[in-house]
């Protein structure tokens, strides 16, 4: 399940991308499928990066044509040389960090002039919603901490030089699966409802069925459970300080 839109986030031959806060590496293997491509996929969690790496082997049957490593690094201080990366993802990662600025420095430095960078948010009042109904899930250690509102992080993200060229929702259809499994956060593994819902997540999926694709076009640009924004570093030309 991919937030980022690969076509809008174009990977080409020769190209370095960093996937900042992989996870289970979801991202980073999408990228590692595209030919000549160079990704490096960073996380804090030992067990997810462990998830990641043994995923590897599971792409073989896809024929991938990039390289992949996953490597344990702090979003704060990114072990990587100024401008060394053509793409970098951050995907559903700053909500969770209390000094989230240092890590959009991180992440414009790292990037070098004229590349692409992906960062995607929970959407606002979808989020708002989840916290009013379960106190635990905005608790819950290594959880989301803040809400963003889209707007006003967008400013700030291109405070550091980088330009927003396009921004869209992503996985509307998530969102009342979160208000169910919030609203039942005590019994929500053993609850029937969380339960469905969740069999037509994993069906929709797997299937990618016409009626819930078009469900996702008409509500990801007001419901969709992330807002996701792209963003190009300016090319600085000759006599530029």
């Amino acid at each position: 399940m991919l937030t980022v839109d690969f076509s809008r986030f174009t990977l080409s031959p020769g190209s370095r991308c960093l996937d900042v806060g992989c996870g289970e590496g979801r991202h980073s293997l999408a990228a590692y499928l595209e030919p000549g491509v160079e990704v490096i996929g960073v996380d804090l969690s030992d067990t997810d990066l462990a998830t990641a790496h043994n995923r590897i082997g599971d792409m073989a049957s896809f024929n991938p044509a990039g390289q992949v490593t996953f490597m344990r690094a702090d979003a704060t201080n990114l072990p990587f040389a100024d401008d060394s990366f053509d793409r970098v993802i951050c995907s559903e990662v700053l909500e969770h960090i209390p000094n989230y600025i240092t890590v959009i420095e991180q992440l414009v430095r790292v990037l070098k002039p004229g590349g692409q960078l992906a960062i995607s948010v929970p959407r606002a009042w979808p989020e708002w919603v989840c916290w009013q109904l379960s106190e635990q899930y905005r608790t819950t250690p290594g959880g989301h901490i803040r809400i963003f509102d889209a707007v006003h992080l967008r400013r700030e993200i291109q405070r550091y030089g980088v330009k927003c060229y396009w921004q869209h929702g992503a996985h509307a259809l998530h969102v009342p699966f979160w208000w169910l499994r919030c609203w039942f956060w005590r019994s929500a593994e053993e609850n029937p409802i969380v339960a469905a819902y969740h069999r037509l997540l994993v069906w929709d999926l797997m299937k990618r069925p016409a009626v819930t694709r078009w469900f996702d076009k008409i509500a990801n640009p007001w419901m969709g459970k992330s807002v996701v924004m792209y963003f190009r570093k300016p090319v600085m030309t000759s006599g530029e300080p």
